[in-house]
C-alpha cells in the first residue's frame, strides 16, 4: 500500500494539513491575525473583507482575520472529526453486521426492511433536528465545553447511520457463507464465532477498508450540510443582542462552519465561502487518492515485460517449429485414415 502513488498522495496531504494545524496553534496561539484596514503608502485602500493579496493570500473575513490561518486552525477538527466519525461507525457496524448475517439469519430481512427505511430520511436533516440542542448557543452561554461538544456530535452522527451500514454488512456477510469453504467449515463443525474470524473478516477486509473511505467522504459532505444550517462542529456561537446582533460564527473555525457563517457573501466577496469549499474537495480528493491506492495495492496489475531481440527470436523459433510439427502430425493422421479406408 505505502508503494501506491495515489495512497502516498492522499496520505501525504491530509498529514500535511493536520502537522501545519498543530504547529500553527502551538506557535502563534488559538486566534488567527487580525488586520482592520489595508494600508499601502499611508493610505487606508481596503477595509474588510480584505481580498485576496501578497499579504493574505486568502483574504480576510468581514472583521480582518486571516482566511489563511483560520483554514489552518479549523483543519485539524474537520479532518479528525471526519475519521473519527466513520471509524466509530465501522467499529459499531461491523460486529453488529456479523451478528445479524450469523446469529439472525432467519430475521435478516425484516431487520434490513427496518433499517433501509433510514434511507428515506435525509442524513443531514435528521443530524440537524437532533444536534440542534447541543449545538446551539443558548441566551445563557454554553453549559459543556468545546472537546465535549464535539465528542458527542461525532457519537451522534454515527449513530444515525450504523444500523444502515450493519446491514450492508449483513448482506455482504451472508453472501460469504455461501460460498463453499464456509459451507465446508460448518459442516465439519467450525463454531460461529471462529467463521466470523477466520473466514468472514479476511474475506470482507478489503471491503470494509473501501466502505471506512465511504463514510468519512459522506462525513465531510453532512458537516457541509450543517454548516450551512448554522450547525458548526463544537457549537455555534450565537449573538442575543437586539440591537447589533452579530450573525452565528464557527467557535473552532473547522472548515464547515468557516463556509455556513460566510454563505451569504458569495455575491460580494466570493473568496469567504469558497476557500473552505476548496479545502473540504482537497480533503474529499485525499481520501479518494488513499482509497484507489489501497484498492491498487489489493489487486496489483501485471506489467509485461518488454522482450529482447534474442528472446523474440527464440520464440519466433518455436513457433515455427510447432507448426511445422502440426503440419506433419496432419498428413501423418491422414495417411493413415487413407490406409484404414483402403479395401485392400
Amino acid at each position: 500500500m505505502w508503494k501506491q502513488p495515489f495512497f502516498i498522495i492522499g496520505f501525504s496531504v491530509l498529514a500535511l494539513l493536520l502537522a501545519s494545524s498543530f504547529a500553527y496553534e502551538w506557535i502563534w496561539g488559538t486566534t488567527p491575525r487580525q488586520v482592520q484596514f489595508l494600508i499601502e503608502n499611508g493610505r487606508v485602500v481596503e477595509a474588510p473583507p480584505i481580498s485576496p493579496n501578497a499579504s493574505m493570500p486568502f483574504g480576510s473575513d468581514p472583521f480582518g482575520y486571516d482566511i489563511l490561518g483560520k483554514i489552518v486552525l479549523g483543519a485539524k477538527y474537520t479532518i479528525l472529526a471526519a475519521l473519527l466519525v466513520a471509524a466509530l461507525r465501522m467499529l459499531i457496524a461491523i460486529p453488529a453486521g456479523y451478528f445479524l448475517a450469523t446469529y439472525l439469519r432467519r430475521h435478516r430481512t425484516w431487520i434490513g426492511g427496518l433499517a433501509d427505511s433510514l434511507h428515506y430520511i435525509p442524513l443531514s436533516v435528521f443530524a440537524a433536528f437532533v444536534l440542534f440542542p447541543v449545538l446551539w448557543m443558548p441566551e445563557g452561554g454554553f453549559t459543556t465545553t468545546l472537546w465535549e461538544r464535539i465528542f458527542i456530535q461525532i457519537v451522534i452522527m454515527a449513530l444515525l447511520t450504523a444500523p444502515v451500514i450493519a446491514v450492508l454488512i449483513g448482506n455482504e456477510a451472508s453472501l460469504v457463507y455461501r460460498k463453499e469453504y464456509v459451507l465446508a467449515s460448518r459442516t465439519l463443525g467450525a463454531s460461529k464465532f471462529r467463521l466470523i474470524r477466520k473466514h468472514l473478516f479476511p474475506q470482507m477486509r478489503e471491503k470494509l477498508a473501501v466502505l471506512y473511505g465511504q463514510q468519512v467522504i459522506e462525513t465531510f459532505i453532512v458537516l457541509a450540510h450543517l454548516g450551512l444550517l448554522d450547525l458548526f462542529l463544537g457549537g455555534t456561537k450565537v449573538s442575543y443582542d437586539p440591537m447589533l446582533a452579530d450573525p452565528p460564527m464557527s467557535i473552532s473555525f473547522e472548515w464547515a462552519g468557516l463556509f455556513g457563517s460566510s454563505f451569504r457573501y458569495l455575491q460580494g466577496a466570493p473568496w469567504l465561502p469558497l476557500i473552505p469549499v476548496l479545502f473540504i474537495a482537497i480533503a474529499i480528493l485525499s481520501v479518494s487518492l488513499m482509497m484507489e491506492g489501497y484498492i491498487r495495492s489489493k489487486n496489483p496489475k501485471v506489467k509485461k515485460r518488454k522482450l529482447s531481440a534474442k528472446e523474440e527470436t527464440v520464440i519466433e523459433w518455436n513457433r515455427t517449429e510447432l507448426r511445422k510439427k502440426m503440419v506433419r502430425l496432419a498428413g501423418m493422421e491422414e495417411s493413415e485414415g487413407a490406409v484404414t479406408r483402403d479395401p485392400h
